[in-house]
């Protein structure tokens, strides 16, 4: 996974979404297009709004839905252009 700041000359459309993260017992879904290598993500937060920014993997693990289910990785998740995942948040609206 690029390291922080790795993507921020590059456009949506150059940057690769590597990790999605989910609550499966709600709408929340984060993507990951950067790491530290320690705590600290970059990337797509998609829950009651729609934003770039910083999460961290201590708030991953924390978070719990509404029936208290974990933070999931998706494992079928495959790299994706962050445009394209986008674009595919915006058909689900």
């Amino acid at each position: 996974m690029p390291s922080l700041y790795a993507n921020e000359d590059k456009s949506e459309d150059d940057t690769a979404v590597v990790v999605k993260f989910f609550t499966p017992d709600s709408y929340w879904t984060w993507y990951a297009t950067e790491f530290d290598g320690t705590d600290t993500f970059f990337g797509l937060v998609d829950g009651q709004e729609q934003e770039l920014g910083y999460f961290s993997l201590k708030e991953l693990e924390a978070a719990r839905g509404p029936l208290g289910l974990l933070v999931e990785r998706d494992t079928s998740f495959t790299p994706t252009p962050l445009s394209e995942v986008r674009d595919n948040i915006a058909v689900l609206l």
